[in-house]
């Protein structure tokens, strides 16, 4: 997987399915500082995604400021080739005053076992 670079920043792109609908985001920026992993909630809409009395919700905070995400469990996270099922992401507003639509954070990263290559600017699977 390629990173790109945006004003300094890697990004890259994540397909997500949920309830047998799909969608590919990009403008996911890649974070090793993030706990967790989050994306815009208007997008997710598209596939069905909102909240439900079922879920949890968590106050979280960040260089972005703080916001009100829910959780929410989708059949898979993936960039490319490298897929993490029955993952569990957060769900949130993301105005965070830059083009933004969501955050692969540590969680994501550690379960998959990805390094990053920032030289070569890629993600491989180890």
């Amino acid at each position: 997987m390629n990173i790109e670079l945006i004003d300094g920043l890697p990004f890259i792109s994540v397909s997500i399915s949920f309830r047998g609908q799909e969608i590919t985001l990009s403008n996911v920026l890649v974070d090793t500082g993030s706990a967790g992993t989050i994306f815009k909630a208007d997008l997710l809409r598209n596939i069905g995604v909102y909240p439900e009395s079922t879920d949890s919700t968590c106050a979280i905070r960040g260089i972005g400021g703080s916001e009100i995400v829910f959780f929410k469990t989708v059949n898979f996270l993936k960039i490319e080739d490298i897929q993490l099922d029955h993952f569990e992401i957060e769900v949130g507003e993301m105005n965070y005053g830059f083009e933004i639509n969501g955050i692969l954070g540590f969680d994501f990263m550690q379960l998959a076992g990805i390094i990053i290559d920032t030289e070569m600017l890629e993600i491989h699977k180890k």
